[in-house]
């Protein structure tokens, strides 16, 4: 599902990137939940998908389908839903440093392309810096010995129970006044049916970071004692990534699994060479157009294991004042010994969809980690996942990747609405690739046919289309400016030769969420009443 596209570079005007100094704040500090959708669709306005949760409703499991051959062009992840909101609130039913002369990783986005267009590369010139530093800056932390040190409440169970959860009533009035931060149980209490978060952004009113997270409330204590972990991801910043984990787990086992070639895969051993407990795997891309996209986290826990699914690389500036997405999944606890390999499956399969996907890279080095899946319970799990990995896939491999298999989801699993005709297929994504000659190449047969099944339904090219990207203005008036192009490319030649796509974009905005000048690196797919009083399912992808 992901492809090799284009990046240019050029100047347009100032750059104006704001302080990252929320980025070190503590991160118990801002949080609390997203909002539900509340506009309606127009041509030239549809709300940002982002603006909603996901509803961990019960479906049943996909069933198994063939077919001829396909090709994927990266490996990544879904994790998919059935959801439905009202706006009454009701629900139904993924210490080095970096040499100067080197270009940090944030400019692996845009190395200069014979197909010049408007997309900026990203300066990053702050985290560059930060990156380049031969002293790490520590937090102030207790002289106490380790077994001194007072315990932290985590998140035990799939429930997410807390020591202290504040009452509906009390977790409105924070909301709606703004007067009291929301803390982490809080937003943990809130969410605990959903498991869909937005990342915080700085320059933003606080109460917009209501409900967000940033990377290092991912990989604090509060969601468990971390063993080891494997980070998954495009653009790596391993410095930088080092200090996102509490100092207590920065000697942890750490896997990172990169698609870099060549002269950046060197590069980026050197970057790790001093951290003697990270491991570099490659991901083996096939085929000249695959990439490594994927964006998960594996985090292991004296407590249990933990999948996340997310939007942003492991870079500063993805986590600063972009607007990306995250599914956390439940702390899940670990099988009694004995236990078969197939115990602790989801009703979604999701146990086996990850297993496959990590098989798939057929690298040893992630044999550890299928271990570990298969030692836990992931039955808790109410999202699909689907992966994609580069490659021709014939038979029943063809439905097992990408929007194919998507489709076969929906069409097995999905519930049928009545006129579901009127209800529009919303697209929302960061980048754009060749498309074809007009729609009917690809966009609105293969990949419109698969993501309009709803159950058996037969009447899906009717179905209303609207995709949703950033216009050069969104981009201008960004909180980063001109440099936020950098991270939406779409090259002017591929745009001349498909003009026909342009009846179907819609620009972004995201007022409800406060992210309307943070622009979008999250990808999300939706299926929407005409009202967006509900959604008969959601994605969200890297």
């Amino acid at each position: 599902m992901s492809g090799g596209v284009s990046k240019v570079q050029s100047q347009h005007g100032r750059w104006t990137v704001s302080s990252s100094d929320d980025e070190d704040a503590d991160p118990a500090q801002a949080t609390g939940r997203p909002l539900p959708f509340s506009h309606s669709v127009r041509k030239d306005y549809v709300s940002d998908s982002d603006e909603t949760v996901v509803d961990e409703g019960e479906l049943e499991a996909p069933h198994s389908g063939q077919g001829n051959a396909a090709s994927s062009s990266g490996p990544s992840e879904f994790a998919y839903s059935r959801l439905q909101t009202s706006t009454a609130g009701k629900t139904r039913q993924e210490c080095s440093v970096t040499p100067a002369q080197r270009p940090s990783p944030a400019l692996k986005r845009s190395r200069p392309s014979s197909e010049s267009g408007w997309g900026v590369s990203s300066s990053d010139e702050e985290s560059d810096v930060k990156a380049r530093e031969w002293r790490v800056k520590e937090e102030p932390v207790d002289q106490a010995s380790p077994g001194q040190r007072e315990k932290k409440p985590r998140l035990d169970g799939t429930d997410y129970p807390s020591p202290s959860v504040s009452s509906e009533a009390t977790w409105r009035s924070k909301l709606e006044s703004g007067s009291e931060p929301l803390d982490k149980w809080d937003v943990l209490e809130k969410a605990k049916h959903f498991s869909f978060y937005l990342t915080k952004v700085s320059g933003i009113p606080a109460k917009s970071n209501c409900g967000a997270l940033h990377i290092k409330d991912i990989l604090s204590p509060l969601f468990g004692t971390i063993k080891a972990s494997a980070q998954f991801n495009y653009c790596i910043d391993i410095p930088w990534l080092v200090k996102q984990y509490p100092e207590e787990f920065r000697s942890k086992p750490l896997l990172i699994v990169h698609g870099e070639q060549r002269q950046s895969k060197a590069e980026l051993h050197e970057d790790a060479h001093p951290y003697p407990n990270i491991r570099l795997c490659q991901a083996k891309l096939e085929i000249a157009y695959g990439t490594h996209h994927t964006k998960m986290m594996l985090l292991l826990y004296e407590e249990g294991f933990r999948v996340v699914i997310h939007t942003s690389n492991l870079i500063h500036a993805d986590w600063h004042q972009k607007t990306q997405g995250i599914w956390l999944s439940p702390l899940y606890p670990r099988l009694p010994e004995g236990s078969s390999e197939t115990s602790g499956e989801s009703m979604t399969n999701f146990k086996r969809d990850l297993i496959d996907y990590l098989a798939a890279y057929r690298s040893s080095g992630l044999g550890e980690w299928i271990t570990h899946v298969k030692q836990h319970d992931l039955s808790e799990t109410r999202v699909y996942l689907i992966g994609s990995t580069p490659g021709r896939h014939q038979g029943n491999e063809k439905q097992k990747w990408g929007h194919l298999k998507l489709g076969k989801i929906l069409s097995n699993c999905a519930s049928p609405v009545v006129n579901h005709e009127s209800w529009p297929l919303i697209g929302q994504f960061s980048s754009i690739g060749s498309l074809g000659a007009d729609e009917t190449k690809w966009l609105c047969s293969e990949f419109k046919e698969s993501l309009t099944m709803l159950g058996k339904s037969q009447v899906r090219r009717q179905v209303p289309l609207h995709l949703v990207y950033p216009t050069v203005e969104n981009v201008r008036t960004s909180l980063e400016g001109y440099p936020a192009g950098g991270s939406l490319p779409y090259a002017i030649a591929t745009a001349q030769k498909q003009p026909w796509l342009s009846s179907f974009l819609c620009r972004w905005s995201a007022d409800v969420t406060g992210r309307s000048r943070a622009m979008p690196h999250i990808k999300t797919y939706m299926r929407a009443s005409p009202d967006f009083g509900e959604l008969a399912w959601f994605v969200v992808t890297r």
